[in-house]
This record gives C-alpha cells, sequence and structure tokens, in this order.
C-alpha cells in the first residue's frame, strides 16, 4: 500500500467588500430595509485594512496562529505592520482583479464589465503569475449603455459594485424559468470557480507541478452547480481542473456542509493508497452566501464587516516523496449514524477513538486543528469562541483520561499548547480544520512536533433531510523517511 502524504496547500483570498450585498443575509435584510445598506456601506474595509489584519496575515503564512494570543482584541484595532498581500501558504487579491477573474472563468458571457473597468482589471491582472494570456483575452468590455439598458429590462440581472458603490457591471441570469441559472446563483458558482481555481493554479506553480501530471480532483465547495433538472448535480471539481490546465485529470464533488474537505482529503489519500491515482487535488471555492452572515451584528456595534472576503483553496496530494507530512488512513475518526449529538460524544468519535486506534495519547498531537472560526467575528454577535469551546472539551476528555490533571490550570496550559486561536473568515467548509494546513505542513517538515489531528464537524440537518450532525478527522505525521 502506497502512504499518501500531503505536498502542498495554498490558500487564495479576495476582498469583496462590493459583493458582500449579494451574501444571502445582506440581500433578505436589505430587501426589508432598503436604507440599510446605505448604512453598512461606511463600514466596508478599504483593501488595505483587509491586507493588514492580523487572522488574514495568519492565513497567509506570514505570522502564526499563536502570534495572535499575545495580541488585543478586537484585532482589526491592531493592524499587523509587516503585512503584505502574498505569503507562503497563499495570497489577497483586491475585489477590481476578482472581477477580472469572474469574467475570465465566465465562459457563457453572464458577467459584463464596463469598457473602462474591464480594461482597468486587464491592467492589474497582466503581470499576475496567476493570470495567463487567454485569461486576459477574456476579459473583455460592453458600453456602460447596455449595463444600464440589461439592468432595466426586468430580466433579473444583478449589478456588480465596488466598495464606493460604482457599478461597474453585471451578472445576467441563464433561462427566465430556471431558478437553479438565477444571476445569484450564477455569481455563487462563479465565485467558487474562480477562487477554487486561482488557488490550483499557485499550488501547482509553488510546488513545482506540471499541470498535466494531476489525475484526479475533488471539489469540496459548499455550492450547488446544476439546472432545474439535477440542482447539485455538479460538477465543479472538473471545471476547475480544466480551468487549471489539468487536462490529464477527471474528478467530481464531495458534499458534506463543512465536512466536506476533510472528507475529500480522506477520500483522496485512499485513492492514492489504493494505486488507483498517483496525483489528486482537493479543491473548494469561496461561500458568496456567507458574505456578510453577521453584518447587522456588526452594524449594531459600529465595527467593520468583517465578513468580506472569499477565500479559495488547494490541497495536493501525492504517493509517499520521502519528505511530506503523511495523512495516516489508520487513525481516521469518524461520527457515525450511532454517535450521540453532545459535544462530548462527537469529540470522543474523533478525537479519542482515532487515538487508540494508532496508540498515541492527547499530548501527542502538536496541535488539534478543528473549526477556526475567527473570534473577531462571531464573539461580537454572541455566537461565542468557536475553537476555544472545541478545545476545553478535548482537554476535558485529556484529563478523564487521566493523560493530565483534572486541574482548570492543567486544562488550560492543554488548550494553551495543543490549542491555537481562530483565524479563518466565516466561510463555512473553508473554516473547519483546513484553514491550518500549512502551518502544520511547515511544523512537521522541520519535526517541530511529529503529529497533528485534523478533526472537521458538519450541520446535515440544515439540509432538513435528518437530524443528525457529520464529523470526521484524520491524523497527519512527520514523513518517517525525512531526515
Amino acid at each position: 500500500m502506497e502512504l499518501p502524504v500531503v505536498r502542498d496547500v495554498r490558500f487564495f483570498l479576495a476582498h469583496t467588500p462590493g459583493l458582500v450585498r449579494h451574501g444571502y443575509k445582506p440581500t433578505l435584510d436589505v430587501a426589508r430595509d432598503q436604507a440599510l445598506w446605505s448604512k453598512a456601506q461606511a463600514y466596508l474595509r478599504p483593501y488595505a485594512d483587509a491586507v493588514a489584519y492580523a487572522p488574514h496575515q495568519v492565513l497567509l503564512g506570514n505570522r502564526t496562529p499563536d502570534s495572535l494570543t499575545d495580541l488585543p482584541q478586537p484585532w482589526y484595532n491592531h493592524p499587523y505592520s509587516n503585512s503584505s498581500r502574498r505569503g507562503p501558504h497563499g495570497e489577497l487579491m483586491s475585489e477590481e482583479e476578482l472581477y477580472g477573474l469572474l469574467r475570465a472563468s465566465d465562459g457563457f458571457d453572464f458577467i459584463w464589465l464596463e469598457d473602462g473597468f474591464a480594461a482597468e482589471a486587464q491592467g492589474l491582472l497582466e503581470r499576475h503569475p496567476l493570470v495567463s494570456r487567454k485569461d486576459l483575452q477574456q476579459i473583455v468590455g460592453v458600453p456602460f449603455s447596455r449595463i444600464e439598458e440589461k439592468l432595466a429590462d426586468g430580466t433579473g440581472a444583478l449589478p456588480l459594485t465596488l466598495r464606493d458603490g460604482r457599478v461597474i457591471g453585471l451578472i445576467r441570469r441563464r433561462l427566465q424559468d430556471d431558478s437553479s441559472l438565477a444571476a445569484d446563483i450564477l455569481l455563487e458558482n462563479l465565485a467558487a470557480k474562480a477562487t477554487a481555481t486561482a488557488a490550483l493554479r499557485a499550488v501547482l506553480e509553488g510546488s513545482g507541478t506540471n499541470p498535466e501530471g494531476v489525475q484526479y480532483v475533488i471539489g469540496s465547495g459548499e455550492e450547488a452547480v446544476g439546472d432545474r433538472y439535477n440542482r447539485g448535480g455538479g460538477n465543479l471539481a472538473k471545471a476547475i481542473a480544466e480551468a487549471a490546465g489539468c487536462v490529464d485529470a477527471t474528478g467530481c464533488d464531495v458534499k458534506s456542509f463543512c465536512c466536506a474537505p476533510v472528507h475529500a482529503m480522506i477520500i483522496a489519500g485512499s485513492l492514492i493508497a489504493s494505486g488507483v491515482y498517483e496525483s489528486v487535488a482537493v479543491v473548494g471555492g469561496g461561500s458568496l452566501a456567507k458574505l456578510g452572515m453577521k453584518f447587522r451584528g456588526h452594524l449594531a456595534k459600529e465595527m467593520p464587516i468583517l465578513e468580506d472576503v472569499l477565500v479559495g483553496f488547494a490541497i495536493l496530494m501525492g504517493r509517499d516523496d520521502g519528505r511530506s507530512p503523511v495523512l495516516r488512513l489508520d487513525s481516521i475518526g469518524r461520527h457515525t449514524v450511532g454517535v450521540g449529538s453532545a459535544q462530548q460524544q462527537i469529540m470522543e468519535a474523533l478525537v479519542s477513538k482515532p487515538l487508540d486506534q494508532v496508540g498515541l495519547h492527547f499530548r501527542d498531537m502538536g496541535k488539534y486543528a478543528t473549526e477556526m472560526h475567527n473570534p473577531d467575528i462571531t464573539e461580537t454577535v454572541g455566537t461565542g469562541n468557536v475553537p476555544l469551546t472545541n478545545y476545553r472539551v478535548i482537554a476535558a476528555l485529556a484529563a478523564q483520561r487521566g493523560e493530565i490533571a483534572s486541574t482548570a490550570e492543567a486544562r488550560d496550559r492543554f488548550v494553551a499548547e495543543h490549542g491555537m486561536p481562530g483565524f479563518s473568515p466565516t466561510q463555512g467548509h473553508v473554516a473547519s480544520a483546513i484553514p491550518y494546513l500549512g502551518h502544520a505542513l511547515d511544523s512537521l517538515r522541520t519535526r517541530e512536533y511529529q503529529h497533528a489531528m485534523f478533526l472537521a464537524k458538519g450541520s446535515l440537518f440544515l439540509g432538513r433531510m435528518t437530524q443528525l450532525s457529520d464529523g470526521v478527522s484524520f491524523i497527519l505525521e512527520a514523513n518517517p523517511g525525512q531526515a
């Protein structure tokens, strides 16, 4: 059996204040109160503030998660002075550039950009390493008069705006009688495709991998690509593979709410271990529907609207190369149908049982990566500190096993040593464990520690087909062949 390894990962962030208006919650709330968006616009962050935001710099790899511990909250009041739009784990692009990528990702002429803005977007992207000449040729414009006419003709086109409210284009719908191809759904799907494609191109370039060497791509995003007969039919993974030049690849989409990326990595590792494929990419695009989810709470606190970033990611996996961290397929934790819904029951299935399976202890994990939601976003609106809650449950299990003392001090010390502050944008599937992967690969390669556990939880009940939750986990291990 081949040992499956995680070779590399890249995150692609796009600052999208102009698209916050098209998130599900803002769309719903502004329809009820038209004046709400005028107020909200004053709290949309400029690009420089998004780049200087410390949690984003952690995701890009320019600072460590633990460095946030010593930074006073709220973090948006303490910009990172050494910030950069690029880091070893990814980049953060401006909204002007993203609109150019959206147009380049659109093979059906849904996106119309105004002539002057299309030229501006072309100029911003023409020297970008992830943008091809073919992409640039796709970024064409139309007269603004045509955009005005289309927005006024009652066919359901949506305006595309910048942070300052300036209309620079639109997205039109495909068919009047197909709600699965309405303009807002197409925009969600194109946003997911563009951000995941950029991430896949980045991980291929950063790892020196020929795109033609990738044999399989697994999509793990939350979008539902389809038409009136197959609303979630897919297959966005293959569309992303095509856009990234992976001409020898096929693929499929995996769905499980926030758990999907971890499920997808386990599936990828299994395909590699069995010899079916040698090189597999796991990808996920940004969730446009989740932009501005908590914007009303942020407005009430007169703070910036922090849910203004789309995040795509791409993980490159392959056969054992003697260097890259190994995904231990004998360590898989499963929230089975019979497992209860209490936090302790879930964590026992995802943490305690996998450790027992491979003969390891709680303190053998250098770090646990769980739901890495940013508390700057969640605590301000009363939904708590999600990572901290999870780490406290894990610490309690360790104490229950007698592996650490049962005192509050010992549990807090365990959390500090083996947990970390949350730093991920609230992009659902993106936030669940995966944001720590770049840092884990760095630490495992340098043998700062030997093991890291990744655990994801999902809310299957949101689909109203079951009352069940979901959960899955795995352990990454430093490569035994590494010197």
